[in-house]
């Protein structure tokens, strides 16, 4: 099946809500025949997606730059830990290993490795469907501001509707499917 590189935290936020997500759609991922690619670490939203795939019987690869196998607090259980120079390396390795992007919950890591997939899409470097996983409304604000660069002329219209957004893990995952299905 597919492989689903997924940017999100490090740390678990302060909304139960948002680890659940993360392991409803790990599971979701290997209960369907999907890959698992991320980051590479064990702890906060990373480790429950990872924890999650990994006990659904998923396959799960992490990608980690030698300087943050201990600040990140590498996962050493998955099926596969590449570990990489440097962040270009992971986001170029992450990208090779993938076959769709999503984004949930997490801090500035996250968007920049998001928003530079979204741009590599958007430049015609790949064609991999991208999605967001509102969670909570957790990226309700970043989705009215992308609506608002449309709208004030920043962004066009095919761009924005290229990026698939929704609530619930399995909707998001439904949506990227029927994109890769295509």
């Amino acid at each position: 099946m597919a492989r689903f590189c997924v940017f999100l935290g490090s740390r678990e936020g302060h909304d139960p809500r948002f680890l659940a997500d993360a392991r409803a759609l790990g599971e979701a991922l290997a209960r369907r025949g999907h890959s698992l690619v991320y980051g590479g670490a064990r702890i906060g939203m990373m480790g429950a997606l990872a924890d999650a795939a990994l006990a659904a019987g998923g396959e799960v690869v992490g990608v980690m730059p030698d300087h943050l196998v201990e600040r990140e607090q590498a996962h050493h259980g998955l099926t596969r830990l590449i570990r990489v120079r440097n962040m270009h390396e992971r986001k170029a390795s992450m990208a090779a290993h993938a076959d769709a992007f999503l984004m949930l919950p997490g801090g500035i890591g996250t968007l920049e490795e998001f928003f530079e997939a979204w741009t590599w899409h958007y430049l015609g470097l790949h064609d991999k469907p991208i999605g967001v996983l509102d969670s909570e409304g957790f990226y309700a604000p970043l989705l009215a501001f992308l609506d608002n660069t449309v709208e004030q002329g920043f962004l066009n219209a095919r761009t924005r509707a290229e990026l698939f957004d929704a609530s619930e893990p399995l909707a998001l995952l439904d949506m990227l499917e029927a994109q890769l299905a295509r």
